[in-house]
Parts: structure tokens; C-alpha cells; sequence
């Protein structure tokens, strides 16, 4: 199915409603996430979108951060009242806030500032840790998409620990630096801590992304081998260069493998995503 931003305001909704009852696919629901900043996490979910996008799968982008770096990335523009904010506090239906976006097979509900007051809303609801997850549900059972990306915020907070509850898989994104080793060993034990408290029991590490990876130095290749030495086949072959393309196509509103496709970080990114797609299709 084509998703281009050419279709009426409300299309979703519409459609999402129609199809409440009736299975097409099995969506999966994956979080990127890493409570440390600047590790390339949301870099990764809008090259990973459009990448996967580029082989035919349906997308919807979820923008968490309130700084809605995701939204800019795949060429929107913040704008209040459009983010998951107005669903979790029981304002719109989820499907009345799903957008299109310039990539054919990419929708996102997007971010502003006013999620940042998402924290204290979901604090003072009953189950808290399931809100995400409740919001979800029309467009899991509806399955228009083949995955849903969940750009997480960088932090322990409320917002992503109920991201994580609902989602079936994490992809932690670590830049190539040993103090992100530490932060690594954070997210593990909050995902295992979900899994064993029965908060979300079949949650897993999809996988780990190493990100930033700087040929030139001995640092980046050192952090790499020791973060495959203690998790093994968890992290991805492919890794993520620095790459000039890829920090320059934000300005443009663009994810790298639009803006530069032949770049070395588009090709990198081209790799994870098919890479991604071997692995999830066996779960």
C-alpha cells in the first residue's frame, strides 16, 4: 500500500476504524532508545524508516522527544497539538494525529514542546506504564504497518519506560566512545527489569547499533570488538560511520539516504535495514 502525504487530513482515522476488526499484517512495534543523548538514536530511526521504506515496508515514525528532531528529519515542521501528547491525555484519537510525509510508505505522529509535559499527565493515570500501549491499539489491530518506530526520549523517565512496555523489541543505538558502554549496561537492565516484573514480558534487545564509528581512530574499532565481546551476535554487523552526509541531511529536512543515497552513511543505513528485516522476520 502507498502512503503518501496526499491523502486527506483524516484518512487515517477513517481507515484505522474501518480496519479495526480485520487483520492484514503482523505490525511490529520497535523502540530505539538509549537515556544518553547524541548516540545517533534518532538518526537512526529516520534513516531506518526511510530505508525500510525503500524495500516496499509501511512505516510509522512515533516522535517521543519533545525536542522533535525525528519530525524535522523526515521534513515536517513542530506544530502544537499534533503530537501523541493530545492521545495519552484522552484529547484526540491516535488516528486523527498520524501524518504523511514527503517518503512514499513513511507516515510519523510527530513531536512539539507540549509533549514535554507528557511526564506529569502520565504520572497521575491509573497504570501508567500501559498508556503508550493503550494508544497503540487501534493501529496494531488494525495492521496498516509493517513497523512502527518508536523514537524514544534520552531519559529514564515516565514517557520512555512506557514506551518500552509497549513495544516488542528494542534496537539501543551506542555511539563508538566507552563511556556509552555504561549507558549500555543501563538500558539492558531497565529492558530486563520490564521483562521480569511481568510489566512487558516478551520485551527483548532487538538488537545493539553502533553508531559514529570513526575509522581513523583505534577507539572506535577497541569499543566496538568489547561491546561484541560481552553481546555477541546481539549487536549488528553493520555499523555507522561519522559521515558528513549524514549530519548534513537534517538541515535539509531530509534522512541521508534521500539526500545523498550513494553516501557512505546512506549505505550504511541501506545495510541495516536489511539486515533489520532478517532478524525481525524470524520473530
Amino acid at each position: 500500500m502507498a502512503m503518501r502525504h496526499i491523502y486527506p487530513k483524516h484518512y487515517w482515522a477513517v481507515f484505522i476504524r474501518l480496519c479495526y476488526t480485520e487483520a492484514m499484517k503482523e505490525t511490529k512495534v520497535i523502540a530505539v532508545a538509549n537515556q544518553k543523548g547524541g548516540v545517533g538514536k534518532t538518526t537512526t530511526v529516520v534513516n531506518l524508516a526511510a530505508a525500510l521504506a525503500k524495500m516496499r515496508k509501511t512505516v510509522l515514525v512515533i516522535d517521543l522527544d519533545p525536542q522533535a528532531n525525528a519530525t524535522s528529519g523526515l521534513g515536517l515542521r513542530p506544530t502544537p497539538g499534533t503530537s501523541l501528547y493530545s492521545a495519552l491525555t484522552g484529547q484526540a484519537f491516535i488516528g486523527d494525529i498520524i501524518q504523511g510525509t514527503p517518503l512514499e510508505n513513511v507516515n510519523i505522529i510527530p513531536s512539539e514542546i507540549d509533549l514535554s509535559g507528557a511526564e506529569l499527565e502520565i504520572a497521575r493515570q491509573d497504570n501508567h506504564l500501559q498508556v503508550v500501549r493503550n494508544q497503540l491499539a487501534p493501529v496494531l489491530t488494525a495492521n496498516i504497518y509493517d513497523y512502527i518506530l518508536l523514537d524514544c526520549p534520552p531519559s529514564l523517565g515516565i514517557l520512555m519506560t512506557s514506551s518500552l512496555a509497549a513495544a516488542d523489541s528494542v534496537l539501543v543505538a551506542m555511539q563508538c566512545e566507552y563511556y556509552a558502554m555504561e549507558g549500555l549496561t543501563v538500558i539492558t537492565d531497565v529492558i530486563t527489569r520490564l521483562r521480569d516484573n511481568g510489566v512487558n514480558p516478551n520485551l527483548h534487545a532487538e538488537g545493539i547499533l553502533m553508531t559514529m564509528y570513526d575509522a581513523r581512530t583505534n577507539l572506535s574499532e577497541d569499543v566496538v570488538q568489547e561491546v561484541r565481546k560481552h553481546y555477541g551476535k546481539l549487536v549488528y554487523k553493520t555499523v555507522i560511520p561519522r559521515n558528513i552526509r549524514i549530519s548534513e541531511a537534517p538541515s535539509f529536512g531530509q534522512p541521508v539516504v534521500i539526500y545523498d543515497p550513494s553516501s557512505k552513511g546512506a549505505l550504511a543505513y541501506l545495510a541495516l535495514a536489511k539486515e533489520f528485516v532478517r532478524r525481525t522476520a524470524g520473530k
